[in-house]
């Protein structure tokens, strides 16, 4: 059985078991074309009309089009082009079209582009205006009946696919008719699929695209409703199919499987109803509530489809959302999956003036009309188990005080670092080149670990600290004397290698050694290690931190196993040494596949997994680790504190493994810069591992 929790259904959805069968038929008995006249064409064009037939009267199509296509997209694409080659010929004829072409400020990306490649094209030269929304997602129409008489198309969607909240439909088409509109309307029914009764012949829509691959159909197939009268130009010309609307011979294996997803809504013995589906997402919702502190949803339930959860949690990124969801095996995205890659906020919820924090850190939680019970009760149990991660990981408050770590912690923000050292016996740290976009990090690690911190430095002078000094309250001394570069006065001193005598702070069993390392911006570097009696012999510095590497200064004080700790690091190096390679090694020389990772570790018994993934991730994970072997976890931002180990005495291999192996090489590259001879990364991460299965 798969653990996977599947909770992504906006973007797309498992194809239905009927829908499958229905497919492999058409390929395999019923194969035929249905443009053909004999048997088996006629065969094949049964299953064609009754497909068609079924969806006529699921949507209420009347005397209007109902044309099969590839989805949503060609959809939009010939309502679009149809729309603007009739508004043509009616200018053509000297009708007044209106100058606008209005569509909703949350409308999904191919409506506008559509608008502006066609009028381009077709020279219309219309201006493009967005229809604004308010704060729960629902179209101004009371701006929409100021611009209805200059709009010559309205554009809008009956179901948002990023909040799920439901469009007004009756209040626009009475806004278009109290105004006498001869605006064509276009409403993208991508979402309302199954979900929203559509009775579309009774309404003033015009065009209405349909992608079955939201409802448990397969990609590739979907349908264009065009009401009676309505202008209509094909987009794809050529042998006439689909009575000469779209060419192409027809995707028949989708549309069995569509039909057969429409035979089961009209049947109404398949999905869940409407209850059902309002009384999991409340579910879901209280698991949230209690898992995350201050979650916040950023849309109306009672306005909203009831699949479609959007939320947003407070100092929390949709990354860091994504990636511990993803660890406990549950999919959701951040915003709407055509956008989740990128790290922009939500256009959508930036139209509906939600803050950037909001928009920014939004995740979507969906699922379809199939969801069952178990599915529910197991998607909450995972909920609770990536709250209590993020708690250990100090992400959001704990009524506990999380167990402190020990060594060293990296923060970067855009190719800048900080640096945390940590000593847990004492509960205390120092910060390096504190960083304002991490200030909100290290406060929160300060406090859910109750260390005090012995002092906040800088390798550069009159850096900012302000802002974090604000930020740790209690668990800094504001008050203590400091020079330009944060360094506190009085304190110990330690005699360097080159018999220098530096000033020193001692946490735990180190010390924090302060130098002169350049001239000019440059002037400080630090060195981090075990102090003998009153010296710190070059051999016992294990880190050096400074703005720049500064090699010859530090070579002066520092062993060839001294790792150089930059506060700059644009290529993701993490750090380096006094012997690092310069040439970085191929990615193909890294690279295990789920294979060969069985075959090195039968060779190499002694190797080590090592999970780069964030400590949340690591602690939500519900599977066992690549080749069901323990892994060891040791997140990138530690990775300069276990490099220092894993390359004394004589290393054993290392296979690093994350989520899809972008992090993974990063690190493997890493330690091969250092010197180890077998470090390697699992390719494809744990996405394409052959995973055992857990129990």
């Amino acid at each position: 059985m798969t653990t996977e929790i599947y909770l992504d259904g906006n973007a797309t959805s498992a194809v239905l078991p009927a829908a499958i069968d229905a497919a492999l038929d058409t390929m395999g008995r019923r194969f035929g074309n249905p443009s053909s006249t004999h048997g088996a064409g006629l065969k094949a064009k049964a299953i064609l009309d009754e497909a068609r037939a079924c969806a006529v009267r699921l949507l209420g199509v009347g005397e209007g089009r109902l044309m099969f296509n590839s989805g949503a997209t060609e959809g939009i694409q010939t309502s679009v082009l149809s729309a603007l080659i009739g508004l043509r010929e009616r200018q053509d004829k000297g009708e007044a079209i209106g100058d606008l072409l209005v569509y909703g400020a949350t409308e999904h990306k191919a409506v506008p582009e559509s608008l502006a490649h066609w009028n381009r094209l077709l020279g219309l030269n219309l201006t493009l205006h967005k229809l604004p929304v308010d704060g729960d997602g629902a179209h101004d129409l009371a701006a929409l009946r100021q611009l209805a008489g200059q709009a010559a198309l309205v554009c809008t969607m009956a179901a948002n696919n990023e909040t799920g909240v439901v469009t007004d439909l009756d209040g626009i088409a009475a806004v278009l008719g109290d105004t006498g509109s001869r605006a064509y309307w276009m409403v993208d029914c991508v979402q309302a699929l199954g979900k929203l009764e559509l009775q579309l012949a009774s309404t003033r829509i015009d065009y209405a695209p349909f992608s079955g691959h939201k409802l448990y159909a397969p990609k590739g197939i979907g349908m264009l409703y065009v009401r009676a009268g309505a202008p209509f130009t094909p987009l794809i010309m050529g042998g006439g199919q689909e009575s000469a609307q779209r060419s192409g011979t027809e995707n028949m294996a989708g549309i069995a499987a569509l039909g057969a997803v429409l035979a089961a809504l009209e049947r109404g013995d398949t999905f869940r109803s409407e209850g059902e589906l309002c009384g999991f997402r409340a579910r879901l919702a209280d698991s949230l509530r209690a898992a995350l502190p201050g979650v916040v949803f950023n849309h109306p339930f009672d306005k909203s489809l009831p699949t479609t959860l959007n939320f947003s949690v407070p100092g929390l990124s949709s990354r860091e959302l994504v990636d511990v969801f993803d660890a406990a095996q549950v999919r959701v995205s951040a915003g709407s999956a055509c956008s989740s890659a990128k790290a922009a906020p939500s256009y959508v919820l930036d139209a509906m003036g939600l803050p950037l924090w909001r928009s920014a850190g939004a995740i979507r939680m969906s699922f379809g009309p199939l969801a069952d019970e178990a599915t529910i009760a197991a998607a909450c149990a995972r909920i609770e188990r990536c709250g209590a991660a993020l708690r250990a990981s100090c992400l959001i408050p704990s009524e506990r005080t999380a167990v402190p770590h020990d060594g060293l912690v990296q923060l970067g923000v855009e190719g800048a670092c900080s640096w945390m050292v940590l000593d847990a016996a004492s509960r205390s740290c120092i910060v390096i080149d504190p960083l304002p976009d991490v200030t909100a990090r290290i406060e929160s690690y300060v406090r859910c670990q109750n260390y005090q911190v012995l002092a906040i430095v800088s390798t550069l002078p009159n850096a900012g600290r302000t802002m974090l000094i604000d930020a740790l309250g209690r668990h800094f001394d504001r008050h203590a004397q400091a020079d330009e570069y944060g360094w506190p006065a009085g304190g110990t001193t330690v005699t360097l290698e080159n018999g220098a005598s530096v000033g020193a702070i001692r946490i735990g069993t180190q010390v924090l050694a302060n130098m002169a390392c350049g001239a000019g911006d440059e002037l400080r570097a630090y060195l981090l290690g075990a102090a003998d009696g009153e010296r710190l012999p070059a051999a016992s510095v294990r880190f050096a931190f400074s703005a720049r590497p500064a090699r010859q200064a530090l070579g002066a004080v520092g062993a060839e196993q001294t790792l150089l700790c930059p506060t700059r690091d644009e290529h993701n190096q993490f750090c380096t040494s006094l012997t690092t390679q310069a040439a970085a090694t191929p990615s193909a020389e890294l690279q295990l596949d789920g294979a060969g990772l069985d075959a090195f570790l039968q060779a190499h018994p002694d190797a080590v997994l090592i999970d780069v993934r964030e400590p949340y991730e690591f602690a939500a994970t519900i599977t066992p680790g690549p080749a069901g072997r323990v892994a060891q976890s040791v997140p990138l931002n530690r990775l300069a504190e276990y490099a220092a180990e894993w390359l004394r005495g004589e290393p054993a291999p290392l296979v690093f493994f994350c989520r899809s192996g972008n992090r993974s090489v990063k690190a493997a590259q890493c330690l091969r810069r250092l010197g180890h001879p077998q470090a390697y990364s699992l390719t494809g991460g744990l996405a394409l591992a052959p995973l055992p299965l857990a129990a």
